[in-house]
């Protein structure tokens, strides 16, 4: 009988939550700012967030925080939707801040009313400079003893577009001594003329993230407002707001964000390596985006598998790639079609096999029965993998070599009888005899082969391009090292084949189907794989050769 999971501390506030009565339902919500695409990290949270609606009878929204127009964009909130619907789950409602923006500029009012917010002049460069430190005081406004009348009128100016950018600001009005910084009289407005991308030109001030952030909450009455760790010192006024407004008490609460080896988290520095071109795009399959995962061909599952296995905790830590892998491995070998693919092609000629014949062979699918079996054609002339030859067989090789057996897999045991060069001294052809008593599934010859290996039909073979992907960064924490981030990026994490050769099958398959090339790896077709010329991305090897390479150096 299997140990029944222990609660994280969020699960444990929830459940006390839920018994005490002060919830009778909860309701979480996801709250992406649409300023570039979801990376790993998000979908921690995606799962932390709509996996504690499912656990226990609630609901999830997916609200945008789409307050700054300047870096916002449709694109991004498309992306966003597909990526959480990907990862397999589904929100209660689609909700944006800019849907609330009236209401937040009346609560904004409000607390001019009640004396706790006031228009300042000063520009980013002065209120920067009154601020104090963490150990002094900052220093009052001088716009800070405004009446409440003329706080009103310059407000309702700032909204009408009396005023350029920058040109003021509207501040709460706290505490400038307050040991935390963030409460020492805290931006709530700020003026931008700029397009939004749904409401236009309608407004040209916009709430900070401080203040449209909780009282959304609120607005929707979310029960619990999970935050990554940097929002610990926002708490305080997160809930200041909500008790000066006196509106619904949404509480928030953090854990630790995901960090991961051999990659970077930050938005702008991904955004750095899309606009700089060291990665094609967003959805690059190297880049740690949602959606260049799934191209690369990562599956939900492993994902969701991943984030359940890291739990979720109080404190910061870096979470190793390979465990990433590992739940990727464990979910494609028990999905993965087994297929066999060519990608350093050498010719194998059958010299005793009648010319112009095609058998027909049968050829597992899967892992197991359940996947049933397909039809692999087979003739004389085969191409193998250039490894899997050695002119002058090394001790303990068990492939193919001058006077060695193996078995074409699902097909006979060949054995070698030589092979010719070409003018530049390169093996171009492996001449070989087979020996049709040992058919796979009807052998009778009482024969037995160490080796096994794998082939297609010349005749029959598709032509395909294949991608070999590692990891984009050489450093386990490239945003912890001196200088650029960028100097670490892996000049070997892309190697392009462009002469694989892979069964006909494969010519039906979809960007969703996955793959194990038979001992090559798990494959998947890219978004620009043609029937013309089929384009597949390695999604991981079979074994984790890269920590063997880490410990070797």
């Amino acid at each position: 009988m299997s140990e029944e999971k222990s609660l994280n501390f969020i699960e444990e506030i929830i459940e006390a939550d839920l018994e005490s009565g002060k919830y009778k339902t909860i309701l979480t919500r996801f709250p992406p700012e649409p300023n570039g695409y979801l990376h790993i990290g998000h979908a921690k949270s995606i799962c932390l967030n709509f996996g504690l609606g499912l656990k226990y009878g609630g609901k999830t929204n997916l609200r945008f925080d789409d307050t700054n127009p300047v870096k916002e964009e449709t694109e991004y909130v498309d992306s966003i939707k597909e990526d959480v619907q990907w990862l397999g789950f589904n929100w209660e409602k689609e909700l944006y801040a800019s849907d609330y923006f009236e209401q937040l500029y009346l609560f904004a009012v409000d607390l001019i009313k009640k004396g706790l917010a006031y228009v300042d002049d000063s520009s980013a460069e002065e209120i920067a400079s009154l601020k104090g430190t963490p150990t002094v005081p900052g220093m009052d406004s001088a716009n800070r003893s405004r009446t409440i009348d003329e706080n009103l009128q310059l407000f309702a100016q700032m909204k009408a577009g009396k005023y350029a950018d920058g040109e003021k600001v509207l501040r709460a009005k706290i505490d400038m001594a307050s040991p935390n910084m963030h409460m020492r009289d805290p931006l709530l407005y700020r003026i931008k003329h700029a397009h939004h991308h749904r409401t236009g030109d309608a407004w040209c001030i916009y709430p900070m993230y401080d203040f449209a952030h909780g009282q959304s909450d609120s607005i929707e009455n979310i029960t619990h407002s999970i935050c990554t760790l940097e929002f610990i010192p926002h708490r305080e006024l997160y809930d200041w707001m909500i008790d000066k407004l006196e509106i619904f008490p949404s509480q928030q609460y953090e854990f630790a964000r995901l960090n991961m080896t051999y990659t970077v988290m930050s938005k702008r520095k991904l955004l750095q390596l899309v606009t700089e071109g060291h990665v094609q795009s967003w959805d690059d399959p190297r880049m740690p985006t949602i959606s260049g995962m799934r191209r690369r061909g990562f599956t939900a599952e492993s994902i969701r598998t991943f984030c359940d296995k890291i739990g979720v905790a109080r404190r910061e830590n870096m979470i190793d790639f390979s465990l990433l892998e590992f739940c990727l491995r464990e979910d494609l070998n028990k999905s993965a079609l087994r297929v066999m693919g060519v990608l350093d092609p050498l010719k194998l000629i059958i010299t005793n096999y009648p010319d112009g014949q095609t058998e027909e062979l049968v050829s597992e699918n899967g892992p197991d029965e359940a996947y049933g079996t397909r039809i692999v054609p087979f003739s004389k002339e085969l191409w193998v993998e250039r490894e899997d030859f050695m002119e002058e067989a090394a001790k303990k090789w068990f492939r193919l070599a001058p006077g060695a057996a193996v078995r074409l897999k699902s097909a006979y045991i060949i054995k070698c009888d030589g092979f010719t060069k070409d003018a530049n001294g390169i093996v171009n052809e492996i001449h070989c005899s087979y020996l049709p008593e040992t058919k796979s599934g009807h052998d009778t010859s009482g024969m037995s082969v160490k080796g096994t290996i794998h082939w297609v039909s010349v005749t029959h073979a598709v032509p395909a391009e294949v991608r070999l992907y590692e990891r984009l960064f050489k450093v386990e924490n490239p945003a912890a090292e001196d200088g650029d981030f960028k100097e670490y990026i892996n000049e070997d994490s892309l190697k392009i084949i462009s002469n694989a050769w892979v069964e006909h099958s494969l010519l039906s398959g979809t960007t969703a189907t996955r793959y194990q090339f038979l001992r090559k790896g798990y494959f998947c077709l890219d978004k620009e794989s043609a029937a013309s010329k089929l384009v597949f991305n390695r999604t991981v090897t079979l074994k984790d050769a890269w920590s063997k390479e880490v410990k070797k150096h």
